[in-house]
């Protein structure tokens, strides 16, 4: 991973956050919703960076309760094609799972497919304990999903 300069993003660092390249989020970075998300101390978003160019990105969500500590869920993490498996996203999901266990979380968690075996393989090599579950939206909550299963993309 040499070179690679890990960010933890704030509120003053919507530019930085606004000029990543499209191809590493899943959309393309919507300036409002980057100032929410950013201006919101509950969420966390750090970038890998080569050079000028950002190559890994990873987000969170702390989840308050009121019966039980906070704990970060992980909303998405990505890493450019021509910069995988050089230890990005490992880096990345280390710094994320620092940065929650500071701001008080006693637990990470996150959730994927059950096709995705590369995202399995990876969490698992992290030793991430495994739980099946079932998922429920509403309002189309999972719309995007189910669009990338028609295009083949998911």
């Amino acid at each position: 991973m040499k070179g690679i300069e890990i960010l933890l993003l704030g509120p003053a660092d919507l530019a930085r956050l606004c000029a990543v390249s499209a191809g590493l989020f899943d959309e393309d970075i919507r300036p409002d919703q980057a100032a929410a998300f950013l201006a919101d101390p509950m969420n966390l978003c750090i970038l890998a960076y080569d050079a000028d160019e950002a190559v890994g990105m990873v987000t969170g969500t702390i989840l308050r309760h009121p019966d039980k500590s906070p704990a970060l869920f992980v909303n998405e993490l990505g890493t450019r094609e021509g910069w995988m498996r050089q230890g990005i996203a490992t880096a990345l999901m280390e710094r994320i799972r620092a940065v929650a266990r500071a701001r008080g979380c006693d637990g990470v968690w996150l959730g994927t497919e059950l096709d995705n075996e590369v995202a399995q393989s990876f969490y698992r090599s992290l030793g991430a304990e495994e739980l099946q579950g079932v998922f429920y939206g509403f309002d189309g909550a999972f719309s995007d999903l189910e669009d990338a299963d028609e295009d083949g993309a998911g």
